[in-house]
């Protein structure tokens, strides 16, 4: 049966519009180039224990590829599982769904079948292809479940979509938030100013997706003018869906709680202001800034390597690696900022992740 975003438990629609940590959940595979069950489980119980509200997987961080090695399926139902398993209450379950439209109505209706709530819709397949044609398809899989909007930067095989079609998906019923990453202050601003003008911004809350600029992004509020100037409308990015966040993810939960208890109004201090420049710089190596985010999925494969919850860095396309010097990078980030990791937090974990108990036992401090 189609789900609508009236049919999520009052919880878990709660918990989204109030804004979460969603990491993008990475893949975890061995030396063959194979799924890793029992790392893929434990980097999951990760994010529970984290504090996560809920998981994004079938994402950029998961790859792309999965779809062609027929690993899509396996790893959103082994996500699916291993919350269901662990979690100590509802957990919101986002499945990226890609492609032309009859892969994307597939892929959404696997996600749904399993339990997810959501589908991040990533267009990239329309490159190319008029705005009332990729609309079209979008309110295609909006009849399956509820949609998150996905503007990604052109860099890791996205696009940048115009005002208009914001504004018209926006505007399209089953539509509950969008995940802003288009690395480009303009455009972050473009969208904002797109969900207020469509008079959806009670129904579609914001994300954050840009892995640069997520202190600020969280921080600022937007405000949104009306035509003639005479009404503004102030709203606030409530949450990130980051595979930033994949990394050191208790230490994210942190600071979302730390923004979150500022009251709209009141005076942010400079510590926090400055912690937008300090978590920039983490992703700038984490992400391989200087290469063009080439590396972007490897640099955190390399920081959950180095907790020891994956076994490698391997990628499903051989060639993707990391960079030269992103390894002394990530080295130096952890150096300058040792506040930013959760490393303590792991190793006082690990063990039980990467158990073969199904069900939750009691978490370290």
């Amino acid at each position: 049966m189609p789900l609508h975003w009236s049919d999520l438990p009052p919880a878990l629609l709660a918990t989204l519009r109030a804004g979460t940590v969603l990491p993008a959940h990475p893949l975890a595979l061995d030396e063959e180039r194979t799924l890793d069950p029992l790392r893929q489980r434990a980097v999951t119980r990760y994010y529970l224990d984290a504090g996560a509200g809920g998981i994004a997987v079938g994402v950029h961080t998961t790859q792309f590829a999965i779809r062609s090695v027929g690993l899509y399926e396996p790893v959103l139902r082994l996500a699916a599982e291993a919350v269901a398993d662990w979690a100590d209450g509802p957990r919101l379950l986002i499945a990226g769904v890609t492609g032309r439209t009859e892969q994307a109505v597939r892929e959404a209706e696997t996600a749904r079948a399993l339990g997810f709530h959501a589908a991040l819709l990533n267009v990239a397949a329309f490159r190319g292809a008029a705005e009332a044609e990729i609309l079209e398809h979008c309110r295609r899989v909006a009849r399956e479940m509820p949609l998150i909007g996905f503007a990604l930067l052109p860099g890791v095989g996205g696009m940048h979509l115009s005002y208009a079609f914001w504004r018209a998906f926006a505007g399209i019923e089953n539509v509950i938030a969008v995940k802003m990453a288009p690395f480009d202050r303009y455009r972050t601003v473009e969208i904002v100013r797109a969900v207020v003008d469509a008079g959806a911004s009670r129904r579609v809350t914001l994300y954050t997706g840009n892995d640069d600029h997520v202190v600020l992004d969280l921080v600022a509020p937007f405000a949104v003018r009306s035509a003639d100037g005479h009404h503004e409308t102030r709203v606030r990015i409530k949450g990130g869906l980051l595979g930033h966040w994949s990394v050191w993810t208790r230490k994210a939960v942190d600071l979302l709680a730390r923004i979150q208890a500022v009251p709209d109004g009141a005076p942010v201090s400079a510590d926090l202001l400055a912690l937008d420049s300090m978590v920039t710089d983490c992703n700038g190596a984490i992400y391989d800034a200087a290469h063009g985010l080439s590396g972007c999925i490897p640099g955190c494969l390399a920081v959950l390597q180095r907790q020891g919850l994956l076994r490698g860095t391997w990628c499903l396309d051989p060639a993707e690696t990391l960079s030269e010097g992103q390894a002394a990078e990530i080295e130096r980030v952890y150096a300058q900022y040792p506040e930013m990791n959760d490393d303590g937090f792991v190793r006082a974990n690990l063990d039980r992740w990467l158990s073969d108990a199904g069900k939750a036992i009691p978490l370290a401090a």
